[in-house]
């Protein structure tokens, strides 16, 4: 791909921000509300993506996700607004992937049709267990029945093209039970692609609490790791190939486009409360990528959405050095590593070769079978893989030994959405 048709090209990821309960584990930019005004939801998503693209200057939409937050919780309708919009302000390819995430309750899983006839052509469900204790324990509204009932439907409606998350480490889990799960997961439920997620205890979640006050016990880290290791082989065994650290496919076509293109570094503009962005503001001349997030309360976004275009929070230039270490994060978690090819189109025409080649900590990486590095691809191999959270310090370390020169630049810090109300 040229420099200059990468440029114009970003994924674009749309924040639904409602849900029916908040889970137990977690801690996500979500509000529970009985009174969402979709009018005025569907109103200013089209209306942020039309400010959005035009600041960016992007002329293709290579894919959608829709996530939250419950965005199945939205009328299809107004998923479909934010497609037609898409397509009236830049390209967008007919095969684009468009995913959406949702819960696996019998509710949503009468509304799959409308969200397919809108537009929607993947889907990505938040099944997480397949155990009703432990649906109960992470505060989830399903069943095992209702998740099996809704997969099936959802199976039937997008062929090969819906992807089950599950979630590991759970309270009570052992490795006898993880071992069923992923048994059943492999053989009889997946359509494809499976997401794998450790669960992680964040502070102010209740499920936090409970474990910090000795109600529920984790397993131990050693444990989960032998868990992980565990789903690499059997979904393997399966013929679900691990293609990233934490997600598996079948084929090269069950895989999510929209998720690679995070993890090779291309542009995405994140559109709805509390939505994260990365991309050039060519409208106004910009040649850095900016980081940005939009304001996170719905309320207080839609009125600046409705004022001003968009509710852009903050903005901020990307160092050099940020890039690269981003680059570096995401592209490492992935099958095929940091191609030096893509590297170059982000560093200045710094090869991987002038950073890594030859130092002393990369090279006991190789050494122990960890990391394969040419002056073309910096990557890890499968038992490197299964470590690369550990691993990642050192290499980046590596990376801010190299001087990028290149400083910090603030672009906006909007105040407070309320302060902004309150002062008109």
């Amino acid at each position: 791909m040229s420099p200059k048709k990468w440029l114009r090209q970003a994924s674009l990821y749309v924040h639904w921000p409602y849900c029916e309960k908040r889970c137990t584990y977690c801690n996500f930019n979500k509000y529970i509300s009985k009174q969402v005004d979709h009018e005025q939801m569907k109103r200013c998503l089209g209306k942020e993506i039309q400010s959005l693209i035009y600041l960016s200057g992007i002329k293709e939409i290579t894919s959608i996700f829709f996530g939250g937050g419950t965005p199945s919780l939205a009328e299809p309708s107004t998923l479909g607004h934010v497609i037609e919009t898409v397509a009236k302000e830049a390209t967008l390819a007919d095969s684009a992937e468009i995913t959406m995430e949702a819960n696996p309750t019998s509710v949503e899983a009468t509304k799959l049709r409308e969200f397919k006839a809108a537009g929607i052509n993947r889907l990505s469900l938040g099944i997480q267990a397949l155990n009703d204790r432990d649906l109960k324990i992470l505060g989830r509204e399903h069943t095992v029945q209702e998740a099996l009932s809704c997969l099936s439907k959802a199976k039937s409606l997008f062929p090969g093209k819906t992807s089950l998350d599950l979630i590991f480490g759970r309270p009570f889990q052992t490795l006898e039970l993880w071992q069923d799960e992923l048994h059943k997961t492999a053989n009889l439920l997946a359509d494809g692609h499976v997401s794998l997620y450790q669960l992680t205890l964040e502070r102010g979640t209740a499920l936090f609490k409970s474990v910090q006050n000795g109600e529920l016990t984790v397993p131990d880290t050693d444990v989960t790791a032998e868990m992980y290791e565990m789903a690499v082989q059997t979904l393997k065994k399966s013929g679900l190939k691990r293609y990233e650290a934490s997600n598996f496919a079948r084929n090269a076509s069950a895989e999510s486009s929209h998720n690679k293109s995070y993890w090779e570094g291309s542009q995405y503009i994140g559109v709805g409360p509390g939505a994260h962005g990365r991309f050039i503001v060519q409208s106004e001349g910009g040649t850095a990528r900016e980081a940005r997030i939009q304001t996170l309360e719905p309320k207080y976004w839609m009125w600046e959405v409705e004022k001003r275009g968009h509710a852009t929070r903050k903005a901020v230039e990307q160092t050099r050095q940020e890039v690269m270490e981003e680059i570096l994060m995401l592209g490492m978690r992935t099958k095929s590593g940091v191609p030096n090819k893509r590297w170059l189109r982000f560093s200045d025409d710094v090869p991987l070769a002038k950073i890594f080649g030859g130092h002393p900590m990369l090279s006991d990486f190789i050494q122990f079978g960890l990391l394969e590095f040419s002056p073309e691809r910096l990557v890890a191999t499968e038992r490197g893989l299964n470590l690369i959270d550990s691993l990642m310090p050192t290499i980046i370390n590596i990376l801010h030994d190299y001087n990028w020169k290149s400083p910090r630049k603030e672009l906006s810090d909007c105040m407070d959405s309320k302060e902004k109300i309150d002062t008109g």
